[in-house]
Order: structure tokens, then sequence, then C-alpha cells
């Protein structure tokens, strides 16, 4: 895994083979934060990172200048691994993060642009109450909520007036009829509905 583009340009990451975790391919990635700087002005921007699997969204917005970037994982495994990428970009900064079950902060150093969730993303979703300029969702293409996930976003008012939500699914949905969708992208087998 590695970041595309930004301060952190280059910086690769091993994911542990064990992982159930499906990363966005650097291809599908590179072209939809192409697509997104039509949308978003990155730079001092509010986002979250929604089923952040590996954390390769979390860190891309990270590299590109966002202001603040809320990542919520729910797998312990894959949230220590995103914990550790994190640690290893910025070492020296203090930063939060939260365990949902726990609510302790982690003492591990972490940028401080960044909080670190684990806990469950629909749980989350319903409590929040802060909004952002950007979310990106990317949950298991077999996840049977997936389709419900879009009115979710939308009902609990998470997005700025002008932000983008950013989804991430299979091909057998189609997004097209909902009264927020914008647009359509598929990158090989990756298919991006955006919202706003």
């Amino acid at each position: 895994m590695r970041i595309i583009t930004g301060k952190y340009k280059g910086r690769h990451f091993d994911i542990p083979r064990t992982f159930k975790a499906r990363p966005t391919t650097d291809f599908a990635k590179e072209n939809i934060f192409n697509v997104l700087t039509q949308y978003v002005d990155f730079d001092g921007a509010e986002a979250l990172d929604l089923f952040s699997g590996t954390g390769s969204i979390t860190l891309e917005l990270l590299s590109r200048g966002c202001r603040h970037v809320v990542s919520v994982e729910m797998d312990r495994d894959h949230h220590r691994f995103i914990l550790d990428c994190l640690k290893k970009l910025s070492a020296n900064s203090q930063g939060s993060s939260r365990d949902s079950q726990a609510s302790l902060r982690d003492s591990r150093q972490l940028p401080p642009d960044c909080t670190a969730i684990r806990g469950d993303v629909f749980r989350y979703v319903k409590t929040c109450k802060q909004t952002f300029d950007l979310i990106f969702a990317d949950p298991p293409y077999a996840l049977k909520e997936l389709a419900a996930i879009p009115d979710l976003i939308f009902e609990r008012q998470l997005l700025t007036a002008d932000g983008i939500f950013v989804f991430e699914h299979g091909k057998d949905h189609d997004f097209s009829q909902h009264p927020h969708f914008v647009e359509h992208r598929q990158y090989g087998s990756v298919n991006f509905s955006l919202f706003r």
C-alpha cells in the first residue's frame, strides 16, 4: 500500500497477509482523487473515512492536507495497523486515538490531525455531531446494510453545505436514482458513486 501524492507521497506500508480488508487499488484511488479535486479543496478540509480497513484513504487524505481526518474501523487488527501507520508518519507529534468500547486514549504518537476510532460505523454515524467536507465510505461489498448507507449519511446531515460523499461499492448496486447522486465512476472492478 502506498500514498499517491502530497506531503507523504511515496510512503509504503506492508499490509499483513492475514488481513481480510480489500484496500482500494492504487489505480482506482489515484483516479477518484483526481475527480475529487473538482469537488473539494483538500487543504484544510474536515474528512471522515468510514470502514477504513487498512487506512489507505485516511493516509491519502492526511497527505493531501486535510486539517483533520476521523477514521472509523471495527476490526481490532486493522485498527491497530492504522495506528501503526499513523505513528510512522508522525513519530514526534501527539494526537488522539479513541476505542469506542474502552474510551481510552492510546499512548502511541499519532499525527494531531487524525482521530482513529475503533468501533461500529453505524453506531458512530448515528451519534456523530460533526459535519465534514468529505466523507469516504468503503464497506465490505457483501454488507447487507450497504444500500442504506447513503440515506443514513444524509439523514444524519453529516456533510457541510458544499460537502461530498464518496461511496465505494460493487457492480451490483446502482445509486443513480438517489436524490443526492452526482455521478458514478468505475475503474476496473471498483465503483464509486458520488453524492452531495
